[in-house]
């Protein structure tokens, strides 16, 4: 499982010749972090993952098959992955503060999406803040424009 993993981020988050592989490189990684969120709270609940396919199909405008496929595949890596460094090091070098925010915004969603905010996923997400190198009022203003009333 280890050789593959590795094998992964070698293939998938380490292209840098090829724009359309490092473009569906950043995909898998978005959607595998939203997976991460959704899976802190050890309950991947259906609201959740239709939150997930959402958003993925609006922010990729991908068709519903391919965003299936990219689905499935964020879903496997996020579950094989033993951190996040992977992921975030690929969207920090090649999106812009505004795109990280937007993802961060996007992962609120996501763990707002069954109602409640759970203390594994707090902890994720101000991981992940550090790792986008996300500004505090920045990830504040997120986390508040999604929470329940």
């Amino acid at each position: 499982m280890i050789d593959a993993i590795g094998e992964f981020f070698r293939t998938r988050l380490q292209v840098r010749d090829d724009p359309l592989a490092v473009e569906e490189s950043l995909r898998l990684a978005a959607a595998a972090l939203l997976f991460e969120t959704a899976m802190a709270d050890y309950d991947l609940g259906d609201t959740e993952q239709a939150t997930i396919h959402a958003l993925v199909c609006s922010q990729f405008s991908l068709s519903d098959a391919d965003s299936k496929a990219l689905l499935a595949l964020a879903e496997t890596q996020a579950r094989e992955a033993t951190d996040l460094y992977g992921f975030t090091s690929l969207i920090n070098q090649h999106w812009n503060e505004k795109d990280r925010l937007t993802l961060v915004d996007q992962m609120w969603r996501v763990v707002y999406a069954d109602g409640r905010l759970d203390d594994h996923e707090l902890h994720l997400m101000r991981k992940i803040q550090r790792l986008l190198h996300i500004p505090q009022k920045d990830f504040v203003a997120a986390k508040l424009r999604h929470k329940p009333n």
